[in-house]
């Protein structure tokens, strides 16, 4: 009976060392934050357990000293990506404690400076000058760091990244000995994806009618650049977020154009150019962007109008606003980040009259009976070029109540001579005060007027008995917005 129970706690005793010898995986988490920001990583793993010893191993007469080494190379790998790996040297490691005792432990002692890293060369964690009482019992824990500097040139991808771990203190006949046998240390990188800069809001004036004057595509805004940080590769993803355009004229009246005159593109070749819809698009449906050294991508976009569409539906004076939805979605749709930017299109009150610099000259010449009893009138083709992108009234006035006969103010009144648009209903006499030839005039951009300058039968005879000479009198043009 009694050599029974005496197997029975050898074996018992035989199951519990097995079941403490099985090797342990330590996970060393890398924050996103960490990684995007790169900022530097410091935790504390527990690695080893002394299995209650105290005293290091004797050979010699001395201390044998802790080794630990990598038994995978001197590359970390990734578990399901092949071929992705980021070296060893990125985690540093130095001995924190042995059961809750911060090394140092004993005066003589060497505690090795500065941080290592993991190598397939055996390296030392702890020189103790001692045999005798070295440590508390307990867990074996280490500080690791990654160095800021350390995410800039490597790429690191969402998963788990291992190394098999081993040590001179494990089972080998010694007596002490110190479990596990070997591990694996995991640096375990999250899946993530974050704007790291973009454009909450992008304000767009245009303040000159040239250009509305120019060919092809117009580049309406550039919207900077953007920088996202990723551990997935992932597509852009962009929509609008309603399917048409609000626009409030600068008089205050509202309508709508459709999204879908506005394209979004990039010089950057993974970005196709699409047309804007309300539903999302992938722009980049051949060429996703991939998890890259440093873990950024950038690119710049730009919203872009043809001319056409740009003259014929952005002209009139006003804002116009829509908000563009981006979302970088990773390719396995599990992890996206979206990102909003409000465009506010703002076209100001523009005007220009443009009058030929030759042949700007009406005359009217009075040497027959019949130009004296029944007037003239007389047609200048194109002579005014306007441009206009409110509702308007075109005014004409004169700079002088008369006529001016050689430099001198003449008896001749001003409003003998009436003006107006071809083809127009208004056919007002020159004053010094400026009248309406157009009313309610609809935008238009270098629209060419002929211009009709009438001096009636009335008005000619009254010029019988005055001096034979060259009379002559400016007239003014000009826009009053309505």
């Amino acid at each position: 009976m009694k050599t029974f129970v005496k197997f029975f706690i050898s074996t018992f005793i035989m199951i519990c060392y097995s079941i403490s010898m099985k090797a342990q995986d330590v996970y060393i988490p890398v924050p996103a934050n960490n990684i995007f920001n790169r900022t530097e990583l410091n935790t504390v793993q527990n690695i080893l357990n002394t299995r209650n010893h105290e005293n290091w191993r004797i050979g010699w007469f001395a201390p044998i000293w802790p080794e630990i080494q990598s038994t995978s190379g001197d590359n970390f790998g990734h578990r399901t990506i092949v071929g992705a790996t980021i070296p060893t040297t990125v985690l540093l490691w130095q001995l924190k404690s042995i059961g809750g005792q911060l090394a140092p432990f004993r005066n003589g002692d060497n505690w090795p400076m500065p941080y290592k890293w993991f190598s397939s060369s055996s390296q030392y964690w702890y020189q103790p000058r001692s045999t005798n009482g070295g440590y508390n019992a307990g867990n074996v824990a280490f500080n690791f760091k990654i160095p800021s500097d350390k995410y800039l040139g490597y790429a690191y991808h969402a998963g788990e990244y291992s190394i098999g771990i081993t040590h001179n203190y494990g089972s080998s006949g010694y007596t002490i000995e110190f479990t596990p046998n070997s591990l694996n240390t995991i640096l375990s990188i999250p899946a993530a994806i974050t704007w790291i800069s973009n454009t909450p809001s992008k304000y767009i004036e245009i303040s000159e009618l040239n250009q509305y004057r120019s060919g092809g595509t117009r580049i309406i805004s550039d919207l900077g650049t953007s920088e996202i940080a990723n551990t997935l590769d992932f597509n852009l993803m962009a929509k609008a977020a309603a399917s048409t355009i609000q626009f409030t004229s600068s008089k205050g009246a509202t309508g709508t154009r459709p999204v879908s005159l506005v394209k979004l593109g990039s010089t950057n070749s993974k970005i196709t150019t699409l047309p804007l819809s309300a539903t999302s698009q992938n722009y980049s449906p051949t060429n996703n962007f991939k998890v890259e050294v440093g873990n950024r991508n950038n690119f710049a976009l730009q919203l872009s109008i043809s001319n056409t569409d740009f003259k014929n539906h952005f002209f009139e004076a006003g804002a116009y606003t829509f908000q563009l939805n981006m979302n970088a979605n990773s390719t396995d749709n599990t992890v996206s980040s979206p990102q909003n930017t409000d465009i506010i299109l703002k076209v100001l009150p523009l005007s220009e009259i443009k009058i030929p610099n030759s042949g700007n000259a009406v005359n009217f010449v009075f040497n027959t009976f019949s130009h004296y009893n029944d007037g003239q009138t007389k047609i200048a083709p194109n002579q005014i070029k306007i441009s206009n992108n409110e509702t308007y009234e075109l005014y004409v006035k004169s700079d002088a109540s008369f006529f001016n006969k050689s430099g001198i103010q003449s008896d001749v009144p001003s409003s003998i001579l009436q003006i107006g648009v071809d083809g127009g209903s208004q056919n007002i006499p020159l004053t010094t005060t400026s009248k309406p030839i157009i009313t309610n005039g609809t935008p238009v951009l270098d629209k060419d007027l002929n211009i009709k300058y009438t001096i009636s039968s009335a008005a000619a005879k009254t010029l019988v008995a005055k001096e034979k000479s060259t009379y002559s009198i400016n007239v003014i043009y000009s826009f009053t917005a309505l």
